[in-house]
């Protein structure tokens, strides 16, 4: 009785810590293939346009939600105008609060950021529209789409250099927009031109 006793134990717990082994080095190697996916699409993007940035391109990529799941370029296109858009939105209202809580501010500052909430305000649409026209595979419209996203982040900083010696308050911002917007252009242009592989 005890033999039986023990052996119908021991089956299960071996079973057990089979199964979790298992499940561990499988998700570990979707976790490295999504990772080799990204750094290969990164590497393509940064060789295909000098001012992005691979590591830029690579951080923002693992860090997006749901970037893990991604088997294929097109699945990264998306997360790409996604991580745009939130990132438009978001810069919008930043802008929003610098106007409203920086009373003491140069008149030309105001002006200018008043000028960059209504481009983001603008861009926010139409980064919606970038990815409606991507999951529809029209990507001749969602490059134009995200090139005026793009077109956006850089007459808003630009704005603040019409005047010597002011300093945007958004440059940050607006270089990370203008990066994410490049890297959604390499990914649809590399769909265009080879499908969904690399």
């Amino acid at each position: 009785m005890r033999q039986t006793l023990s052996s119908s134990f021991v089956i299960p717990l071996f079973l057990c810590i089979f199964f979790f082994f298992v499940s561990i080095s499988t998700s570990h190697g979707l976790t490295a293939t999504n990772d080799s996916l990204i750094r290969k699409t990164c590497k393509k993007c940064a060789q295909s346009d000098p001012n992005l940035s691979y590591n830029f391109c690579v951080t923002s990529l693992q860090a997006a939600p749901h970037s893990h799941c991604a088997n294929d370029l097109r699945q990264l296109g998306k997360i790409s105008i996604t991580l745009l858009g939130r990132n438009v939105t978001n810069t919008r209202s930043h802008v929003k609060e610098l106007l409203k809580n920086q009373k003491k501010m140069d008149p030309f500052v105001r002006s200018c950021l008043h000028d960059c909430f209504d481009l983001y305000s603008d861009a926010i649409p139409t980064t919606k529209q970038a990815l409606q026209d991507y999951k529809a595979k029209h990507y001749d419209d969602a490059n134009i789409d995200v090139s005026s996203v793009m077109d956006a982040t850089t007459t808003c900083e630009d704005g603040f250099k019409e005047k010597e010696g002011v300093v945007s308050p958004l440059t940050k911002r607006n270089n990370d927009a203008f990066m994410l917007s490049a890297i959604s252009l390499s990914i649809i242009n590399m769909i265009r031109l080879n499908g969904d592989s690399i």
